[in-house]
């Protein structure tokens, strides 16, 4: 079993708010298309009162030491198939070299995040948490 720097149970924090997130229904804008190339109405996410999923996501994230942060994007990328557990300091250390502060937004951006995390803990052998 790979030791983590991050907390497996932040993860598994993420894991749920980016579930409760993602699970918000999709909806069409209104608004005329910003891009002239932009075919038809922007897609985004429902916004519901109350729902504080996505800031709690970006806190625990930005609360994350850089190198933190860096393994959480490892396990996604793990998790995603881009690379195996063997890899792991390799992974890591790629996810180190291409850090920015945007951190939160790369993560919540991959529809499929809670999935990729639970499959890289897993790959891991964090598979009970």
């Amino acid at each position: 079993m790979v030791t983590l720097n991050v907390n497996p149970d932040n993860i598994s924090r993420l894991i749920l708010l980016a579930s409760e997130f993602h699970a918000q229904e999709t909806v069409a804008s209104p608004e005329e298309p910003v891009n002239p190339t932009d075919e038809g109405p922007r897609q985004m996410l429902s916004h519901r009162v109350g729902d504080l999923s996505l800031a709690e996501f970006r806190s625990i994230i930005e609360d994350l030491e850089p190198d933190q942060q860096a393994e959480v994007v490892a396990v996604m990328w793990l998790g995603r198939g881009d690379f195996d557990e063997e890899e792991w300091t390799d992974v890591v250390q790629q996810a180190e070299e291409q850090w920015t502060p945007w951190t939160a937004d790369y993560l919540i951006a991959h529809p499929l995040l809670p999935y990729y995390l639970t499959e890289g803990l897993d790959s891991l052998g964090y598979s009970d948490n």
